[in-house]
């Protein structure tokens, strides 16, 4: 059976290598040697305050037509200029680290033999546990999600600890300041807390932070900032954090941790029927040995080279993979780090960049069987809609939404762009954001959030285009100008705006027939359907250029970049399936070979993902397992299973950490309204193995598949919660549809040959 777990038998030296635990809102970092234990403290909300919040976009919607004609005329760069407001590039809060727990031994220092972490994957819990040859002494950690507090037990024979917290982090901006204290409380508790202040401005600002410290066995004493430990059996520590402005109150937080019982085992059993019950709900058996999965993480990581899918790295990637993506989704869903980061200065500002690397975090959400972390998601979304709102008035007079291309979380305007990142141009935003929202729908049939939610958002995303498209070319089909291909412009010219951006122009037709395909099903505003179907009709077609290969701008004279990391133009493959080999045989060819010409730039984690999950929608195996060992033949896994965005372990991300359970789910099963496909990109190395608890966009789980090259033998356990009829397909069998119908709780098995 797969583990669930990963071990290690070094200490980690550095946080970035550190082994994570989160719920969602808080997340903790343990590393460190372990008579000098560090856990670093993480909030989803802490972001920097840097004067972005509530720069609003330019209000150019009067020099719109000025704009087009620019563009339309060819002076593409000058267009630029003027559809900005000559401000400088902005830049998002950013996020950072909240605050390190310290935990130094201070007696004798002893011998460390038979040393252990571990990752437990279905509890959340971080374990640690060392001997000097005759004693054992252990740490447990974990991130309560039905309690919202992160919680430390430390047991041995004889604790003589000093415990304290700090701000103490790499690249702390100097006008940031921390201070720090302790306070016993008497019977044998004390407590811990560090506040965190924001640079001057109107009214204090900041973080805080307080642990709760309870000892058995031996005393403790508070002196300073500082509370030791002295010949104590356990201690356990209770930890709640908090941003605000005003600084929120410390005491009320210490009055808060005062509540909770100092159970170490009851709050692990209360979190981990939640946690276990979301993250045991799916996973991957390649039947490799279990001495590889046994294996400690640094040698599974070393095993990974630039030509095989090691089967049991393949396995402890889907599974830490879901564990980190539950484990960061909360409050918020993950950012561009996760929920996790050891130093001030994150790239990107530790953001959400909504153009790319956002969508393939939550691509494994519903898919993976867990759709309720599609709340939180729904819940930025939410929060952020009238800012998109603002952003289509003020930017294009229009009604309707446009989203920007980046947020810390804390609002969605769009003020990121200057005159050489036209992100006002940037059309496709809100369609292909509200895309995972769609997936949701699709595959749980949740009609309530769909017309509670959903639906009036997918209206407003239509109308921004019923609004917007009021040029037409020669051939009486409306011209998407200005429009932008994240992120790069065309070929060899000057300026980064063009016409048609075949992103935009996905994007276009997706956001028109959605919004009349949902507005149909809720019988809701059918004139404004008709109306949205009929402008989608009048889009341009895509364009294949003379090289055979789908051109990123479906205009002629505007030809497509050859080396760069993001591959927009291939929206309409992943996620839409409006070009699939089997509807659009052409369009699918000439997909591939955009795919294969576009370079690759800096071997981003990113591009390599959008990539192979590109390529597993065009049944291209080979593609998708190569750029899948990008990342992996790269060095760009931590022993936490965390991710880098660039090989050799350069800038700590969640893109591929995240997302790898999504691609490895696409190689096996393809799925959209109507259809679920078997095994559509089985790469060679994986000569069989068993997949278990899949949600499909058909609205179908694949509760479990299974195949065996060797025998020429699959088999697929189907199940539905409503009555509905769907094709099954396996493209190593034959093209031919095998039709079901599934009644609601009645498991289907269906065995197919390979041979």
């Amino acid at each position: 059976m797969p583990v669930h777990s990963i071990h290690d038998e070094q200490p980690a030296d550095r946080w970035e290598d550190a082994f994570l635990s989160g719920n969602g809102e808080y997340g903790i970092m343990v590393f460190g040697h372990p008579h000098r234990e560090r856990i670093v403290h993480n909030h989803h909300r802490y972001v920097l305050p840097n004067g972005s919040l509530g720069m609003q976009p330019p209000a150019v919607a009067d020099r719109l037509e000025h704009v087009r004609d620019l563009i339309l005329a060819g002076e593409r760069e000058t267009a630029q200029r003027e559809f900005s407001d000559g401000r400088a590039l902005a830049w998002t809060q950013p996020f950072h680290p909240g605050h390190v727990l310290h935990l130094d031994a201070v007696s004798e220092e002893g011998p460390v033999q038979r040393y252990r972490r571990v990752t437990d994957f279905p509890t959340g819990e971080v374990r640690v546990s060392w001997s000097d040859g005759e004693r054992e002494w252990a740490r447990r950690a974990f991130v309560s999600r039905t309690d919202a507090v992160a919680v430390v037990e430390i047991s041995g024979p004889r604790l003589d600890l000093a415990l304290r917290l700090s701000g103490e982090l790499p690249g702390r901006p100097s006008d940031v300041s921390y201070v720090t204290s302790a306070r016993a409380a008497g019977g044998g508790e004390a407590t811990l807390a560090v506040v965190g202040t924001y640079p001057p401005g109107p009214g204090a600002a900041g973080s805080v932070g307080v642990t709760r410290v309870v000892v058995t066995g031996g005393r403790l004493t508070a002196e300073g900032d500082v509370v030791r430990v002295r010949g104590a059996t356990r201690v356990t520590l209770l930890t709640r954090m908090d941003r605000g402005k005003p600084l929120p109150d410390v005491d009320a937080l210490r009055l808060d941790l005062a509540q909770l019982p100092v159970d170490y085992d009851g709050l692990l059993t209360r979190h981990a029927a939640v946690h276990g019950e979301l993250y045991q709900r799916a996973a991957l058996d390649l039947g490799v040995p279990g001495s590889d999965r046994d294996l400690p993480v640094r040698e599974l990581i070393a095993r990974a080279d630039d030509k095989v899918l090691d089967g049991a790295l393949v396995e402890a990637l889907f599974h830490a993979g879901r564990y980190l993506l539950l484990s960061s989704s909360g409050v918020l869903p993950p950012r561009l780090t996760g929920l996790w980061l050891g130093e001030w200065g994150a790239a990107w500002s530790g953001d959400y960049t909504t153009d790319a690397n956002v969508n393939l975090q939550m691509a494994a959400a519903v898919l993976t069987g867990m759709p309720e972390l599609i709340e939180p998601y729904a819940a930025l979304v939410g929060a952020q809609i009238d800012d998109w709102r603002t952003n289509a008035r003020t930017i294009y007079g229009a009604r309707g939404v446009l989203a920007p291309s980046r947020t810390d979380g804390e609002h969605g305007l769009l003020f990121h762009l200057d005159d050489e990142w036209p992100w006002t141009m940037w059309l496709a935003g809100a369609d292909w954001l509200l895309f995972p929202l769609v997936e949701y729908w699709r595959a749980t049939g949740d009609d309530g959030f769909l017309a509670r939610t959903l639906a009036p958002w997918l209206v407003e995303a239509a109308v921004f285009f019923e609004d917007f498209l009021t040029r037409e070319d020669a051939e009486g089909h409306v011209v998407v100008v200005p429009s932008y291909s994240p992120e790069v412009g065309p070929r060899g010219e000057q300026g980064a705006c063009g016409v048609n951006a075949t992103m935009d122009v996905a994007a276009a037709r997706h956001a028109l027939t959605t919004a009349a395909e949902v507005c149909a099903h809720l019988g809701i505003e059918q004139t404004a359907a008709d109306r949205w179907r009929a402008l989608a009709e009048r889009l341009p077609p895509y364009r294949v250029d003379a090289d055979g290969a789908l051109a990123e701008w479906a205009w002629p004279g505007l030809e497509t970049a050859d080396d760069h990391r993001h591959i927009s133009h291939l929206y309409p493959v992943w996620p839409l399936h409006d070009i699939t080999p089997e509807e659009t045989p052409g369009l699918a060819a000439a997909a591939r070979a955009a795919l294969l010409r576009r370079g690759d730039e800096n071997m981003s984690a990113h591009g390599s993902l959008h990539r192979a999950l590109v390529a597993a929608r065009l049944k291209d195996a080979e593609t998708a397992k190569a750029n899948v060992l990008k990342i992996l033949g790269r060095n760009m896994v931590y022993p936490s299973l965390m991710t880098s965005h660039n090989p050799d372990l350069e800038i700590y991300n969640a893109d591929a950490a995240h997302c790898l359970p999504a691609v490895f789910v696409e190689m096996l099963v393809d799925s959209r309204p109507g259809v679920v496909e078997l095994l559509p990109a089985l790469p060679p190395d994986w000569r069989s193995g068993s997949l278990h608890g899949i949600s499909t966009r058909a609205g179908v789980g694949v509760d479990e598949l299974s195949w065996d090259v060797e025998r020429g033998v699959a088999r697929v356990v189907l199940t539905s919660t409503r009555e509905r009829e769907i094709d099954v397909l396996c493209r190593r069998l034959s093209e031919r549809r095998h039709t079901v119908r599934l009644r609601p709780g009645v498991p289907v098995m269906m065995t197919v040959s390979l041979a």
